[in-house]
């Protein structure tokens, strides 16, 4: 689905190449123009991989990632899911290979009552990816888009798999195969669900992404939390503090999450290590059957914050505030400081754990499997 018009009449690849070499940042509506290209089939390889490299070795601004993320939704498969909506996705790219926390932390906040439309995708560079392991687990993916939206309404949760949404997003995997390094690209996923569901919790394992992608949710008006473990993990870890971007009405606040706040102690990274998606599915149920430790800390911490992004701020509601600002005093000043924040936390936290503890989540993934193979 190429464009009907350029996004200026002298847009070129030279052109865009020139720019970008030149340390000049793309509008928004040029960065599409070039992913249009691509989402088309319409781009070689080469200028694949070199919009790719030239974009990462400028830096990407939150208008160019805005600009490639609206764009891939146009050549997207879109859905409609009804009433309000969570995702909890990663990044992937931390190469720390542990069990699936943000597909565990899914599967809780849709006990938990809030209905998850969740996007992924195949393990890229870990050892058992979002796909992988609910497919062990016997969730069914190979479903066409109207079901799993019908999936969504009986089980309270659904998987859109990227491949069946995003087919054109295929032109790229030759060239980021061939480069082998982080690009935008990595960082499209989170941004471009389907379903655009109505909250968005994304972790990062790329620092420079990670406000960037904030940026895009502020800019689209998207209640989201984008956070980035501090020891790179893509995920609210458990081994140490976690850098937070809370994005509500716009506006972007920064904290700082420590476990220890939170009544969690801190456990090493290694205590998270997961295997193939034989073996993450078994910790799912393990988890999800009352075990403790590391692993079932780590899933209620994330779910906890996406429940607490589905709740109101405590001190001015959603968008209190009117600059995006960064650390506990201008959070003060937006709307929520930092005791608030952790506390808003610790009672989504509660939710998760109450919501494992009485079953409700072996009883969602029973029924996501049953929804997808009637």
């Amino acid at each position: 689905m190429a464009a009907d018009t350029p996004a200026s009449g002298t847009t070129t690849w030279p052109a865009v190449f020139t720019s970008l070499l030149a340390g000049q940042d793309l509008s928004s509506a040029d960065a599409a123009w070039a992913m249009d290209r691509i989402m088309s089939g319409e781009a070689t390889p080469a200028q694949v991989a070199g919009f790719l490299v030239a974009l990462r070795a400028k830096g990407e601004t939150v208008e160019e990632m805005r600009g490639l993320a609206d764009m891939m939704l146009q050549h997207a498969n879109r859905i409609e899911v009804a009433g309000p909506s969570l995702d909890i996705v990663g990044t992937g790219g931390d190469r720390a290979h542990t069990v699936n926390i943000s597909t565990m932390a899914s599967i809780v906040c849709a006990a938990a009552g809030i209905k998850v439309v969740k996007h992924g995708n195949r393990a890229a560079s870990s050892s058992s990816g979002s796909a992988d392991v609910l497919e062990a687990l016997g969730v069914n993916l190979t479903i066409p888009p109207e079901r799993v939206v019908e999936v969504a309404e009986r089980a309270g949760i659904t998987f859109c798999f990227a491949q069946t949404f995003h087919p054109s997003f295929r032109h790229t995997a030759a060239p980021r195969r061939d480069l082998g390094i982080g690009t935008a690209f990595n960082a499209l996923g989170p941004l471009t669900n389907p379903a655009q569901p109505t909250y968005a919790a994304v972790g990062v394992a790329d620092a420079r992404l990670a406000p960037l992608m904030a940026g895009v949710f502020a800019g689209r008006g998207k209640d989201a939390v984008v956070f980035r473990g501090d020891d790179s993990l893509d995920e609210l870890t458990v081994s140490t503090t976690s850098s937070v971007w809370w994005v509500r009405g716009g506006v972007v606040r920064e904290y700082t999450l420590d476990p220890r706040e939170l009544g969690l102690e801190l456990h090493p990274l290694e205590s998270l290590r997961g295997g193939d998606a034989v073996h993450n599915a078994g910790v799912v149920r393990d988890v999800f059957g009352g075990q403790r430790g590391p692993v079932r800390d780590a899933v209620v911490l994330n779910a906890g914050i996406a429940l607490a992004l589905t709740e109101q701020d405590p001190q001015g509601g959603p968008g209190a505030g009117a600059d995006a600002g960064t650390g506990a005093g201008s959070a003060a000043r937006t709307g929520m400081d930092h005791a608030a924040f952790t506390a808003q936390v610790r009672a989504g936290m509660d939710r998760a754990e109450r919501a494992i503890d009485e079953g409700a989540a072996t009883e969602v993934v029973a029924r996501w499997v049953a929804a997808t193979r009637d």
